[in-house]
């Protein structure tokens, strides 16, 4: 009996992780159908799984961030830090001028009748709020409630002391050297506690899916078809122009169908979870097994992409804040809509990356324009499949903008990974190949 438990657990491992996720995602989904609100009792599955996937956020931030900060100086992490924050800017507003553009094309919330609903806000933080959230009063209170910014900050900063009493300190050097390998150490063994929870991943898609739609019901996703059908095409023009053909075809000069082979675990995980920031171990294990970038890179850019890269946010907000104003039959001028798109990119850096963080957005945007938040409650009824669909669209960002930043810092080995498996590179030509 132990062998035949032994053999069939080595084909079942013998199936890649992606695949087997991928059918928990579908099975998920069909239990939560037929069995509906029954589904519930699995939730506590669904609901360990991300709590797994939180429980490595801040050590694998601490870890990877100082690991990949050994391997720069201040000046090359500002050329690093300055490509990627810019790249983040500027793909975040070529998302909120698509779904813009989507939002008149496809005109969603006309003909819709608007039957009010209790509007679900809070006071949203100020510019200035944000700016100081940056630093954060105690690095480790930062850490131990999951304040994303604050701990990237404090750990930038110490790691680059770090650097500067090697260069400048010769009798602490070895001592520092010291400090940085055990970090580097503890960078490999949080990978290794990724793959288990990847493992478990399995049951924990499965669990979400079945007891998500069991209890929302698929009329949760059908309701408002045409805010969902607008935000889930502004999200594959998006993915498909900026980041597969401009990022991928043209900057980089690889296939994008290998890049989506290497996102794919990623982009399936955010979609399940509704979190970019508890996606974020997935994405580095992506980062550095399939799409082969340098932790000097990743380790820098997707922490900060998983908190100040929110692509999907503006497509959503733009889309959402048009259909608004379909809905209440105030339709926007082309001035307003130039004001939404600047209001939308700026609340979506400020975005939290955690489920529910766009409802409170909304409230932002449609105050900003004079819409009534009483919208806010219509449109609550979908936010679970249109969080799905931004946190999806943001994880593949971060992971778009890591590869073009490692390009061009010669930090990604095109030679490996996914890059080899398959691909046809455009024209023939390797990237980083002068």
């Amino acid at each position: 009996m132990a062998h035949l438990i032994r053999s069939l657990w080595r084909q079942y491992r013998s199936v890649g992780l992606i695949y087997r996720i991928s059918v928990a995602f579908v099975l998920g989904s069909a239990a939560g159908i037929v069995f509906g609100e029954q589904m519930a009792v699995v939730a506590p599955l669904g609901d360990l799984f991300l709590r797994l996937l939180n429980m490595l956020v801040i050590p694998i931030i601490v870890f990877t961030l100082l690991t990949g900060i050994r391997q720069l100086s201040p000046a090359r992490l500002g050329r690093i830090g300055g490509a990627t924050v810019g790249l983040y800017a500027v793909t975040t507003t070529i998302a909120g001028i698509i779904g813009l553009a989507v939002a008149n094309v496809l005109q969603p919330g006309r003909g819709v009748e608007f039957a009010g609903g209790e509007a679900q806000s809070q006071a949203p933080p100020s510019v200035t709020e944000v700016l100081l959230g940056l630093v954060p009063n105690n690095p480790v209170a930062a850490m131990a409630d999951g304040n994303l910014l604050g701990t990237v900050f404090f750990v930038i900063v110490f790691g680059i002391a770090l650097t500067y009493v090697r260069a400048r300190k010769e009798e602490y050097a070895e001592s520092v050297d010291s400090v940085f390998e055990a970090f580097e150490v503890g960078a490999e063994a949080m990978f290794v506690v990724v793959r288990g929870v990847l493992e478990y991943g399995v049951v924990g898609v499965f669990a979400l899916m079945a007891s998500g739609i069991g209890t929302e019901g698929i009329g949760v996703f059908t309701s408002l078809g045409a805010l969902v059908l607008a935000v889930a095409v502004g999200v594959t023009v998006h993915v498909v122009f900026t980041y597969l053909f401009l990022l991928m075809g043209v900057v980089v000069g690889v296939s994008p169908i290998s890049f989506l082979a290497g996102a794919k675990d990623a982009m399936l995980t955010a979609f399940a979870t509704r979190s970019s920031s508890g996606t974020l171990p997935v994405t580095m294990r992506n980062a550095e097994e399939d799409l082969r970038i340098e932790e000097r890179v990743y380790s820098f850019a997707l922490p900060v992409g998983a908190t100040a890269n929110m692509d999907g946010a503006a497509i959503r907000q733009a889309i959402t804040v048009m259909f608004a104003a379909n809905v209440v039959g105030q339709p926007l001028a082309l001035t307003e809509q130039a004001f939404v798109l600047l209001v939308a990119v700026l609340i979506s850096i400020g975005t939290a990356g955690v489920p529910g963080a766009g409802i409170v957005m909304l409230t932002v945007i449609l105050t900003q324009v004079g819409l009534p938040l009483e919208v806010v409650g219509f449109v609550a009824g979908v936010d679970p499949i249109l969080g799905r669909i931004a946190t999806m669209n943001n994880v593949t960002g971060d992971l778009a903008v890591s590869t073009v930043v490692g390009k061009w810092n010669d930090a990604v080995d095109f030679d490996g990974g996914v890059w080899t498996r398959g691909r046809e590179r455009l024209g023939g030509v390797v990237p980083g190949d002068d």
